[in-house]
């Protein structure tokens, strides 16, 4: 394991990312309605509850990734894992080394990011 990203790992990194993202704000437009739809809270007790989840929600991988260079893929994986966008699994058709290398970092450091 060098740590450099293979072509093919990168390519398909791109690819796959938008739809990641697109299942992330899915999930989590689902989240909204929830919020939006309970009964027996004021109206602006669930306006500032989302307001405060959407200002949260944007700024995570899954919906936005920043500074997308190949040097930090790897970086924005493991944000995405952290985030439960992705599985260990979404990454199958993946190179080994680079399955074996998060596999050794969510064996490690968990998806929370805490040494186990």
């Amino acid at each position: 394991m060098n740590g450099e990203i293979n072509e093919k790992d990168w390519k398909l990194f791109r690819k796959k990312l938008s739809v990641w993202q697109e299942d992330c704000m899915n999930r989590l437009n689902k989240e909204y309605i929830e919020i939006l739809s309970q009964e027996g809270k004021n109206p602006s007790d669930i306006f500032w509850e989302l307001e405060g989840r959407i200002k949260r929600d944007k700024k995570l991988t899954g919906v936005i990734a920043r500074d997308m260079r190949r040097s930090n893929m790897y970086e924005l994986l493991i944000d995405l894992l952290r985030e439960d966008v992705i599985t260990l699994e979404d990454l199958s058709d993946f190179s080994e080394e680079l399955q074996e290398r998060l596999r050794w970092f969510v064996k490690t450091w968990g998806n929370d990011g805490t040494q186990i």
